[in-house]
Order: C-alpha cells, then sequence, then structure tokens
C-alpha cells in the first residue's frame, strides 16, 4: 500500500522511527553481485542523524544486518532483507502531539486517512524510514557501477537564499563530503553553517536545493509514454520525505527560452556516437535518455517540527498552540544528498533491467 517503489528491481521499505527498526526488502537483484555490509553501511553513515552540529543530535549508529539473498559474499538472487534497529528512541518527548497537529506535517492527514496513526518520532512519516531507501539504493549503485561506470553525485546547491556555485559535469564525491553542509563550494558551505546555526538558535529551520549529477549513463533507458526516464526521477525524488519541487535539465529556467536558443544540436565525436553540443535537456530527450550526464534539482522544504511556538489545533478541532518537543534537524538538505543518490540509483537500476529485457534479449 504505497511502501513498494520499482518493478523489476523492487524495494519494499518497512518500520517507523521508534519501532523496533527500520529496513528494506529488495527483490530482483541479480545474482552473484558481491556484496557485504561495508556496501551499504557506507551509505547509511551518510545518511544517519547526529553526524554533524547541523544535523540532528539523535545518535544512532544506523548499523545494518543483511539477513538474506546473500551467501559467501554474493547476492544470491532471492529476496535481501537489511534491518536496522532503532537504538536511540526518545518516545516521551512526542507525548504532547498525540492530541496536538504538528503545522505542516503528517500528523493531520495521517488521522483522516487512517483515523489513526503513530505519533512518537512521527512514525512511517519520519525521514528514518529512508534508510531503506539509502541500503537499497547502495546496492543499486553499485550495479550501475559494475555495469557501465555510472556515477551519481549530489550535493547541496541552495540553503535558503544561499546558492553555492558548482559545475555538475566535474563535481565529485570527495569534494562533496569535505564539509558538513555537503557542498563542493566551500564559501558557500561556511555561509550555510551559519545560517544553518542561526535558524537552529532561533527554534526555526531552512529548506534549500539538492542538484544531482549522473555521469556515464548508458543511452537508451526509459520507457516511453507513461514510464518516461524524467517521469520515473520526478517520482522518485517527489516521494521523498520534505521534497516540494523537481525539475531537470533546464527546469523552469527554460521556459525563458526560445526553441532556437534552447534545443541541444547534434554532432558525432571521434569514436562515432551522438552526442549533444549542449545539454539543456538534461541527459534525457522524449523520455529516454541519450547518454549524456544527466543534471536534475530537488527542492526541499524547511523541516516542519520546529521549536517555535506556532497556532495548530488538537485532534478533536480545537484551538491551541504548539511548541514542538524532540530532536529534529534544523536544515534537511546534507542528510537528503544520500537520499537523492539513493533514489536515482533505484529508478536507472530498474530501467537498466527492463531495457535490457526488452532490447537486448534479440540481436
Amino acid at each position: 500500500m504505497g511502501s513498494i517503489f520499482g518493478h523489476l528491481f523492487r524495494v519494499s521499505t518497512f518500520g517507523e522511527s521508534h519501532g523496533g527498526g527500520v529496513g528494506v526488502i529488495v527483490d530482483g537483484c541479480p545474482p552473484r553481485l558481491e556484496l557485504n555490509t561495508e556496501d551499504i553501511q557506507t551509505e547509511l553513515d551518510r545518511r544517519r542523524p547526529g553526524q554533524s552540529k547541523i544535523t540532528t543530535p539523535r545518535k544512532e549508529t544506523d548499523t545494518c544486518e543483511i539477513l538474506s539473498g546473500v551467501f559467501q559474499g554474493k547476492t544470491t538472487g532471492t529476496p535481501i532483507a537489511i534491518l536496522v534497529r532503532n537504538q536511540d528512541a526518545r518516545s516521551q518527548d512526542y507525548e504532547e502531539i498525540a492530541q496536538k497537529y504538528r503545522p505542516s506535517h503528517a500528523d493531520a492527514t495521517y488521522d483522516t486517512k487512517y483515523g489513526f496513526r503513530n505519533f512518537q518520532g512521527g512514525g512511517r512519516s519520519s525521514a528514518r524510514e529512508t534508510i531503506g531507501r539509502v541500503a537499497a539504493g547502495a546496492i543499486a549503485q553499485k550495479i550501475l557501477r559494475q555495469v557501465a561506470g555510472t556515477e551519481i553525485v549530489a550535493y547541496v546547491k541552495r540553503i535558503h537564499e544561499l546558492e553555492a556555485i558548482a559545475d555538475p559535469t566535474t563535481v565529485t564525491r570527495e569534494q562533496v563530503e569535505r564539509n558538513i553542509v555537503r557542498s563542493p563550494d566551500p564559501d558557500f558551505a561556511e555561509r550555510a553553517i551559519a545560517a544553518v546555526e542561526r535558524a537552529r538558535d532561533e527554534k526555526d529551520s531552512l529548506g534549500g536545493v539538492v542538484e544531482c549529477a549522473v555521469r556515464n549513463v548508458l543511452a537508451g533507458l526509459g520507457d516511453p509514454v507513461f514510464d518516461k526516464l524524467e517521469a520515473d526521477l520526478a517520482k522518485a525524488m517527489m516521494s521523498l520525505p520534505a521534497s516540494k519541487g523537481f525539475e531537470i535539465g533546464s527546469g523552469f529556467a527554460g521556459t525563458l527560452l526560445k526553441g532556437s536558443e534552447h534545443n541541444d544540436e547534434f554532432y558525432t565525436d571521434e569514436s562515432g556516437r551522438t552526442r549533444t553540443r549542449t545539454n539543456r535537456s538534461g541527459g534525457i530527450q522524449g523520455g529516454i535518455s541519450n547518454g549524456e550526464p544527466i543534471i536534475l534539482r530537488v527542492a526541499f522544504k524547511p523541516t516542519s517540527t520546529i521549536g517555535r511556538e506556532q497556532r495548530t489545533v488538537t485532534r478533536t478541532g480545537e484551538d491551541t498552540v504548539l511548541a514542538a518537543r524532540g530532536r529534529h534537524d534544523p536544515c534537511v538538505l546534507p542528510r537528503a544528498v544520500p537520499m537523492v543518490e539513493a533514489m536515482v540509483a533505484l529508478v536507472l537500476c530498474d530501467r537498466l533491467m527492463h531495457q535490457t529485457a526488452q532490447c537486448q534479449l534479440l540481436p
């Protein structure tokens, strides 16, 4: 009921923020892929809470356990179950929101839909659910690297009114990981840290934009007309917690250009491959990857749960005020970077398997 993503490379996430644990079942992973917990843990460590002064202080190691689907260091082709146990939940911090709705959070809509909700830490609506996505994405990224040398690098492009300077065609993971903001622009990172700290001290929060570049993408991925590659990517990005906007290539800025200015002219390179001189299409044309880098951006709203007093209502409709307690990110952007990379990888891996099945079955 909404917890399954993908078709051939299919993932199903489970668990709540303050339950026994969270995780994922990955079905359809090809057999004989070398895989161990370190492959997954590396990505989970980038997503985990408590990793810097501008993230939530909740202390979780997010240590993963592979329960099935791997034998003697290789995938067997059967479902891979991965579990991360919750260790630092403080459920008492959420007793007040059992009756009061947090503005712009999922409390009211979950009650409206289900007539019942897990209010501890937000339950299933918590960003802790993304642990399963990042774990599965680590597997998908390994497949893409092995098959095509595909490289997925996301980074923080904007926080509130501050914008980083970065070239998506050359940015590296090493550059991104040099600071706690996860931006390749060190000057921007310094200013962004100060801005997030100010918002936190004021019991407020900030939003921003994550940009993602995918290089060495196989051409031909995507299935028109309803399963266009950018449509799949849009759904993947908009399924992330706090996401509020998606664009690819020139995005909304492209509406300011004429066709003669926006079109990507073709040429043939030294190897005989058809290329584009510009990449305003963002690596996708007609819903199919063209082999150029895929460039996309995702907008994330300011964190909903803040310590500043706000007007709201109770479950019974009475006017009240709420100053939320608990441990929350004053800005989700740094920890959203590995989430964006994971969802991009899940989409591309699934589409790669579709392309192999349909278009490479016959010579």
